[in-house]
């Protein structure tokens, strides 16, 4: 299903953006550096977490709005129609069995067979689904799905993958200063203060540690989609789970996605993707269901 992981790791990424320009700009950085003639680490590494869990916890707090927006979904208030009527109350008896509040649900307007559910909290979560996936799949299938989202909602993947992330960027900032200030000492013999090595060092280094951080994230996010599988195949059926991925394989590879939204498909083809993709091979997650006891 569409990745609701691939949406919040892109808004975390552009508030992590702001957030550590700001650093630069309003010269927290050029201050670290300038305490005891030189980078103080304790300093910086209590910056470095204030500012990785703000950037982390802003975007889980944006996620829902944010998923709203840019899919342009539809939230079902009162339902008119017969599939909205089955697809509230199938969210409803779901989120009842799973122990979570009732969720919202929409729909959003797309050809390809997709859903998500994202939210801060477990018992205000948002449930949606494409119009592709209502017409390509039958109701027993649409029932897995639903159950699979239902199942990342009563998980906590979103705040999971929130403190992640806050350890994550905690990491890159900590780390992309340390080796900008030792490229500036090392290369530029800058002494005191900071030079042009740390300005050009610590950006390539955070690029690139940001990339690192976005793989480890991508392969946390696999992990829990084999859950939610399971968690699909508790709320709707095991056969019905299988059946809803097996639909998902023999669709058309999720290419039509938005620009922003494709390297987070469902399966990749090349090596980048595949460590970027927040979803497991679809085969590996059927045959998980298959061995499960």
């Amino acid at each position: 299903m569409l990745s609701r992981i691939g949406l919040f790791l892109l808004a975390n990424f552009g508030v992590l953006a702001v957030l550590s320009v700001s650093m630069r700009v309003l010269g927290v950085d050029a201050w670290l550096a300038g305490q005891g003639g030189g980078m103080n680490l304790n300093f910086l590494l209590v910056f470095a977490a204030i500012m990785g869990f703000a950037g982390s916890f802003i975007s889980l707090a944006m996620s829902k709005m944010l998923a709203k927006k840019s899919m342009g979904v539809q939230v079902i208030e009162n339902p008119q129609s017969e599939i909205e009527r089955w697809l509230v109350d199938v969210v409803k008896r779901q989120a009842g069995d799973a122990g979570i509040g009732m969720p919202e649900v929409g729909i959003f307007d797309q050809p390809v067979m997709n859903a998500f559910a994202t939210g801060m909290k477990r018992n205000n979560a948002l449930v949606a689904v494409s119009t592709g996936l209502l017409q390509n799949m039958s109701r027993d299938e649409v029932e897995a799905v639903l159950g699979h989202e239902v199942s990342h909602v009563a998980n906590g993947d979103m705040v999971t993958m929130g403190l992640l992330q806050g350890v994550l960027n905690t990491f890159v900032i900590f780390f992309s200063r340390v080796i900008g200030m030792l490229v500036d000492r090392a290369v530029f013999r800058i002494e005191r203060g900071i030079g042009p090595g740390y300005w050009i060092g610590s950006i390539v280094a955070e690029i690139v540690l940001g990339i690192v951080a976005a793989m480890i994230a991508a392969w946390f996010s696999r992990r829990r989609e084999f859950r939610a599988d399971a968690g699909g195949a508790s709320l709707a059926s095991r056969g019905k789970m299988i059946a809803a991925l097996q639909r998902l394989g023999a669709a058309r590879e999720p290419q039509a996605l938005p620009g922003e939204m494709a390297a987070f498909g469902i399966s990749g083809k090349t090596m980048i993707t595949a460590l970027l993709s927040t979803h497991p091979p679809l085969a590996d997650r059927i045959e998980a269901l298959r061995n499960a006891t």
